[in-house]
């Protein structure tokens, strides 16, 4: 049986090829995401290692909002040297920055960090420390030293004369002179690090009364985990003996040297622990959409072997021997397209490490390890098993009187009635679950629409046979009527063999009803967008930061020295605590939130007093809040601000959720944090000419490098594009998908045009013509395609819209239907359908009729 099995493929090389490759897509993607998750951690994870490398033990804060390591304890650290076993104690102080270019422009860091840090000389530094290769290290204000990777982008060398803007805090752009440049451990990508003198970063980055960290060295003899259980018991002591109530380990951070490495390490393999899921996520739809196809295939090997398969039966092959030949097949075709789809993984991952490297994520080179090796051909051959066991099933139970027949009906063809019962009762319990979902917002509901469009892609699965006969037929009796008696032949093709109709177009509908769901989400978010700006904004002008960078809080008083600016408010960003959960918050800052933006009061008054407190009405009902409640938040230094709710207003999505007075947001928030979040928003004065005031806004900023004017308009399309880049690249993954769909059509239409080669003779011989079974062929396909893409769409809006319902909750206001999106995907599955059949059409237009006929 085994050389049955090797002779069969070796016979039906296209059949071999056609099979392979629709396992090749699914796993290349699976090796992808494997192989380049696993090669950007590992250059992360050999950056980090030099991060605190020679630091025994560092002590920091636990909040990145927070004013850091107050100096009374660095100085009892220095004080108590001795008996804690501390060599040497020495600080640090760091914060963001933006650096402008030779030419003045803002140096691109391709989402690579960009911070200014504290200089400390060797002599008094713990751990290794940037090196300067040229020049000096800074020693006085207005002197930097940069990395030689950003000064060599930026073209700035020793002596170049830029501008500098930190990213939060109150300080205005700087005029700096470079006087070194340096070699950084760390430094890598689009990554830029500027090195201030010691007196000049805890200027700018510090309170004067904080700095960020305390890096301290071990005696002789004192071990780096002895030291860091030394100096944790000696903090928590003293802030005991100082009679504050705080918690040591929520408030800072006492760590080994070893351990900041490997928390460093830890947090970026998270991210990218997620991103290799979605990628994952996009490999096990492409992998479901080749089952399809893997089964549609086999199952149209067995029909046309029946004769083949029950004269092995006669000659003493048993069913397990049937079954086991067409499965060593299925193997062997999963071995090669595992193997095939590791090499294509590998260029998968090369062009995205590519990518990213040009964004600024570093690599060391791909690595292909163990696990991607064996995740590729693993899954290549556990899903084509199972694709092919119950055609391996039915081959064992052709019987061998078959071997009489000249028919190749395939087996297992019979009634629908009974997978289509089944198909309608989980249906119904899908649109249930559905409905109910939709009627509901939160995370609750919408795990309830997922469970409903489980059970209504199962139910597809189910019932499609029997729903494609009906619309298969409509559809073919629309071309009935132009094309004669080729589209009604054509319609018969697609509707004789539902079950293989309906898988090969299920490779389609799955695709496509993410496409529409994505869709959906998307367009809804963007309608979102466009009604926050024109209901929720009376601002003309909105100035943000380019890139998502911050802006200082000083652009908004620059802003409003604008002659024809009426009205100029910003928000000022900070983070708390509330009932042990961090919650996010911000504070008008140069007016009343009223004056900018539309804010419908529910309850109390808009005006925010010093130590008030207005939320949305969503924000009061998931906390619990009513007019009048006294809320305590605690800030990142564990310092308890006591703050009062004076107003209730209607959830707008222009306008932060939680605001508080600027009393006590200066409590919450240290100056060296303060910044801005959103847009600054400005209205302008009755009369004013909008290009006269847009001039004089990008004149008033232009010293800030990052920050931007734009009109409500411009300021709706960022937005938007983002939302459509997003969609954009989720469209490209799900490009996989289709690609295998088209494939799809392509194999069951090849291998029809085999199945069907004595009927095309027939038809040869009777007097169709070449381009009259072309065109058949074409129809077929097309109808296939199309019922395909109408199924998808259903079952799409069936769960987009639901699913958009429940995200209400999270701002999303309602329902857009992307027609425009959808109209496209219709007339788009017609084309696929074309494309997908010309070359098995070809090949049923060569049939030659007398070898046809006379084929057995």
């Amino acid at each position: 049986m085994r050389k049955v099995s090797f002779r069969s493929l070796a016979s039906h090389k296209l059949r071999l090829v056609l099979t392979v490759f629709s396992v090749v897509l699914g796993t290349s993607f699976v090796a992808g995401a494997v192989i380049f998750t696993s090669t950007v951690s590992s250059a992360f994870n050999s950056i980090f290692d030099n991060v605190a490398k020679g630091v025994s033990v560092e002590v920091s804060a636990t909040g990145q909002q927070s004013s850091g390591i107050p100096n009374s304890m660095v100085d009892d650290l220095e004080k108590n040297k001795q008996s804690l076993g501390i060599a040497r104690v020495a600080t640090g102080n760091t914060g963001s920055v933006t650096l402008a270019d030779a030419s003045g422009r803002a140096i691109q860091t391709g989402g690579a960090p960009s911070v200014g840090i504290s200089y400390t000389a060797p002599d008094k530094a713990v751990g290794e420390q940037a090196t300067v290769v040229q020049g000096r290290a800074p020693q006085r204000s207005g002197e930097i030293a940069v990395n030689s990777e950003a000064a060599e982008k930026g073209d700035l060398k020793v002596g170049s004369k830029t501008k500098l803007v930190v990213g939060a805090g109150l300080s205005k752009p700087m005029e700096v002179t470079v006087v070194g440049i340096t070699d950084m451990p760390s430094s890598t990508g689009g990554y830029v690090g500027v090195l201030f003198d010691s007196a000049s970063a805890s200027t700018l980055f510090s309170d004067g009364k904080h700095v960020a960290t305390v890096d301290l060295a071990a005696r002789d003899g004192v071990s780096d985990t002895q030291l860091r259980d030394a100096v944790h018991a000696h903090l928590a002591k003293l802030l005991e003996q100082q009679g504050q109530q705080i918690d040591l380990d929520k408030v800072y951070d006492v760590r080994t040297g070893e351990q900041v490495r490997e928390d460093q390490k830890e947090s970026i393999n998270q991210f990218l622990t997620i991103f290799r899921a979605i990628l994952l996520a996009f490999a096990a739809i492409g992998l479901l959409v080749g089952t399809f196809i893997i089964y549609n295939t086999f199952s149209m090997i067995v029909a046309q072997r029946n004769r083949e398969l029950a004269l092995l039966r006669a000659i003493g092959a048993s069913r397990k021997n049937v079954s086991r030949s067409v499965l060593l097949e299925a193997l062997i075709v999963g071995i090669l397209g595992g193997a095939l789809g590791l090499a294509l993984g590998i260029g998968i991952a090369a062009v995205m490490i590519a990518f990213t490297e040009s964004q600024g994520v570093p690599s060391n080179g791909i690595e292909v390890g163990v696990g991607a090796i064996v995740s590729a051909v693993f899954v290549g051959v556990v899903v084509t098993l199972l694709s092919a066991w119950i055609p391996a099933r039915r081959a064992s139970r052709i019987p061998p009187v078959e071997a009489m027949r000249e028919s190749t009906v395939e087996p297992g063809a019979g009634s629908l009635r009974v997978r289509t019962l089944i198909g309608a009762v989980i249906g119904v319990l899908g649109i249930v679950a559905l409905v109910i979902g939709g009627l509901g917002e939160g995370t609750g509901p919408a795990l309830i629409v997922g469970v409903g469009a489980l059970l209504a892609i199962i139910a597809v699965v189910l019932a499609a046979p029997a729903i494609s006969r009906p619309v298969v037929g409509a559809f073919g009796a629309l071309f009935e009527k132009p094309f004669g008696t080729v589209g009604k032949l054509a319609r018969t093709n697609a509707v004789r063999n539902p079950r293989r109709s309906a898988a090969t177009a299920f490779a389609l509908t799955l695709g496509l009803m993410l496409v529409v769901i994505i869709g959906t989400l998307g367009w809804s978010f963007k309608g979102t967008v466009d009604s926050a700006v024109d209901n929720g904004l009376r601002a003309d002008f909105v100035v943000t930061g380019t890139n998502n960078m911050p802006l200082p809080l000083s652009v908004a008083d620059y802003v409003t020295d604008a002659p024809d600016a009426d009205k100029v408010v910003a928000q000022a960003y900070g983070a708390a605590e509330y009932d042990g959960k961090d919650v996010y918050l911000s504070s008008p800052y140069g007016g009343t939130i009223g004056d900018v933006a539309s804010i419908t009061m529910l309850e109390g008054t808009e005006q925010l007093p010093g130590d008030g407190l207005l939320v949305s009405d969503t924000s009061a009902r998931d906390n619990g809040w009513k007019l009048g409640q006294d809320v305590t938040f605690v800030s990142t230094n564990g310092e308890n601000v006591e703050t009062r709710v004076t107003g209730i207003f209607a959830a707008n999505e222009a306008i932060a959720s939680m605001m508080v007075g600027w009393e006590s947001y200066e409590k919450l928030v240290p100056d060296v944090m303060k910044r801005i979040s959103g847009p600054v928003l400005v209205v302008a004065k009755s009369g004013a000419n909008a290009d006269q005031l847009r001039t004089q806004l990008e004149d008033a900023t232009a010293e800030f490098l990052t920050a931007q004017v734009q009109d409500r308009s411009q300021f709706k399309n960022s937005i938007s594009s983002q939302i459509d880049q997003m969609m954009i690249t989720l469209y490209a993954l799900l490009g996989l998908s289709l690609v295998i769909a088209v494939l799809g059509i392509i194999n069951t239409l090849a291998l029809s045009v085999v199945e069907r080669e004595q009927e095309i003779g027939m038809l040869r011989a009777v007097g169709t013509s070449r381009a009259q079974v072309r065109r058949t062929i074409y129809l077929e396909s097309t109808y296939i395609a199309v019922f395909g893409a109408l199924l998808g769409t259903v079952l799409g809006l069936a769960i987009g819209i639901p699913l958009v319902r429940t995200l209400a909750h999270w701002g999303l206001e309602g329902v857009v239907i992307p027609w425009a999106l959808i109209g496209g995907t219709l007339v788009g599955a017609a084309v696929v359908g074309v494309i997908a059949a010309l070359w098995p059409a070809v090949t049923a237009a060569r049939t030659r009729p007398l070898e046809a006929i006379t084929a057995e």
